[in-house]
């Protein structure tokens, strides 16, 4: 029997198997980047509502996906394997314990989520919590990150200074002395740090919406 949760379940899959969020996702398929968010999923009532048939055939058209890996994304099989991925409150991020000097999740206290294999193995997530990060992430996303992946100009990013200061930034330049970062909220400034002042960085791979 299809459920409707399996079928969100799916296009979530979907979008994270491109590296891309929910909106991210819809947003390359052509479609207002505020259609598979979970907010559309139901209605104000709480009636489910169902992603379109002409959604689907547009995310499978934009991504290259067959209706067949589609189905199998349902159930999990596609994408390759589900596995357990840590997970801490955003502002956990900044205590002592947390993480290894490059960025890598260590200690306990974590909790963990399901999640389709991102072939990183040091791959975590983080819960975002307050307004700092409106309107790109909200309070209560959960944004999966990588310490593994290679960053270039224009990616988000989560930054850790030596202070224990947590921020996602997008990264707008690099050099070997200093680190420009662009605010996701306007009404935040660019920030603009020595290498020195940084413990590590780590690139943003998809964000739950």
């Amino acid at each position: 029997m299809l459920k409707h949760g399996d079928v969100w379940r799916a296009i979530d899959r979907l979008a994270a198997k491109n590296g891309l969020s929910a909106s991210g996702l819809a947003r390359r398929a052509g479609l207002d980047p505020t259609s598979f968010n979970k907010s559309k999923r139901a209605t104000r009532e709480g009636k489910p509502r169902w992603p379109t048939t002409e959604s689907i055939a547009k995310i499978l058209t934009a991504t290259g996906e067959s209706m067949t890996g589609f189905v199998a994304l349902m159930s999990g099989r596609g994408g390759g394997p589900a596995r357990r991925l840590p997970l801490i409150g955003y502002a956990q991020a900044g205590a002592a314990g947390y993480f290894d000097d490059a960025g890598y999740p260590v200690g306990r206290g974590w909790e963990d989520i399901d999640f389709p294999d991102l072939r990183d193995p040091a791959a975590y997530a983080l819960e975002v919590a307050g307004d700092s990060m409106m309107p790109v992430y909200r309070s209560g996303d959960v944004i999966v990150v990588s310490p593994a992946a290679d960053i270039r100009r224009g990616d988000r990013v989560v930054v850790k200074t030596r202070k224990g200061e947590v921020m996602a930034k997008q990264l707008l330049r690099q050099t070997a002395q200093k680190i420009e970062l662009g605010s996701l909220n306007p009404r935040h400034p660019t920030r603009s740090l020595e290498m020195s002042e940084v413990r590590w960085i780590a690139r943003i791979l998809w964000v739950s919406q």
